[in-house]
């Protein structure tokens, strides 16, 4: 893998819509293999058998996904570079098997960089990240269904600047339940000074994402996210746990608050998901989320006429926040 080679800026033209320059269908739009072709060539990403179909029960081809996320590019790319990456590939020939990587590997394209990290047995290992659309585009070249974050940058690798509660339902939960815990988590974040924002994963579950000002070190972040879910699974125990093992779920939702540690991953805005309809990981607005009655509503047609319209994120990257000191004493463990 390469490291010194210059970030290559992709400006794809890309068609709009006839009603209007910044307009798009309501409901989907048309992911063209040719603009994915020609992105791909634009990114200097060499995109072999671009009809290869990645999707069979949405009939999706490789040259599709990558006209997607040239689609989604400058709402994605905000979130996703710069920083370390675990992949979740499903190379051809593997059949229903697909895997996580998190270690760059040769032969990987140039447009995956390495960064070296200290692991926790003391080694150091490279890990991935991209720059820029060629990256991602690198990505789906290379069987990449999904792209996971850690929630800092490289450049402040040791302090997160976000944090994320993966509400994760039991099977057959009705899926309001799980936006009303959303909601809860919310208001909890507001009631200690932090602003949160929504996100469907593409799967079950929601995701409250609250952006930070890199200060704090990942083990006061952990400790403030395992206050928060424990304050909710003490206060609901009926509703809520943060006991990992699916067994012991018991019709509750599970308040995943371990992605907030040293190497923990999530999904990324607007990345696909390894699911049989392809399936996005969509932002939506808290007014949104309310009308929502399931998590995988947005296919990669339905994310593409989004990425178009107005952004329910759109000051994700204006809130400059940070826990303070008295919100880690109210969840302070004993």
């Amino acid at each position: 893998m390469k490291t010194e080679e210059p970030k290559r800026e992709v400006k794809l033209e890309l068609p709009v819509a006839a009603s209007g320059a910044s307009e798009a269908p309501a409901a989907s739009i048309d992911l063209d293999p040719t603009v994915g072709i020609a992105a791909a060539r634009e990114a200097g990403v060499a995109l072999t058998h671009p009809d290869r179909v990645v999707y069979p029960d949405a009939g999706l081809s490789k040259a599709q996904i990558v006209a997607y996320y040239a689609r989604v590019a400058d709402r994605m790319l905000p979130h996703l570079t710069r920083r370390p990456l675990s992949l979740v590939r499903h190379p051809p020939g593997r059949g229903t098997s697909s895997f996580f990587q998190k270690h760059a590997t040769e032969g990987f394209p140039s447009a995956f960089k390495a960064v070296p990290i200290a692991e926790a047995d003391g080694e150091t290992a490279d890990y991935m990240y991209v720059e820029g659309l060629d990256g991602v585009i690198a990505g789906v070249q290379m069987s990449t269904l999904e792209f996971h974050i850690w929630g800092s940058h490289i450049a402040t690798l040791e302090k997160p600047d976000r944090i994320v509660f993966d509400l994760d339902p039991d099977e057959g939960l009705d899926f309001g339940r799980t936006r009303d815990a959303a909601r809860e988590v919310k208001e909890r974040l507001v009631a200690l000074g932090l602003i949160s924002f929504a996100m469907v994963t593409g799967g079950k579950g929601i995701h409250v994402v609250a952006p930070l000002t890199p200060r704090r070190a990942w083990p006061e972040i952990k400790e403030f996210c395992r206050g928060l879910a424990e304050a909710m699974a003490h206060d609901a125990p009926d509703q809520f746990t943060t006991n990992v093992r699916k067994a012991s779920r018991g019709n509750r939702i599970f308040i995943d608050y371990l992605r907030n540690e040293r190497g923990a991953t999530a999904i990324v805005p607007y990345s696909t998901r390894a699911r049989n309809q392809a399936a996005c990981a969509i932002p939506v607005s808290w007014a949104e989320l309310g009308t929502l009655t399931r998590s995988d509503t947005f296919s990669c047609a339905g994310a593409a006429a989004r990425a178009s319209q107005a952004d329910p994120w759109s000051e994700y990257f204006e809130v400059k926040q940070a826990i303070g000191a008295a919100a880690l004493r109210t969840l302070r463990r004993d």
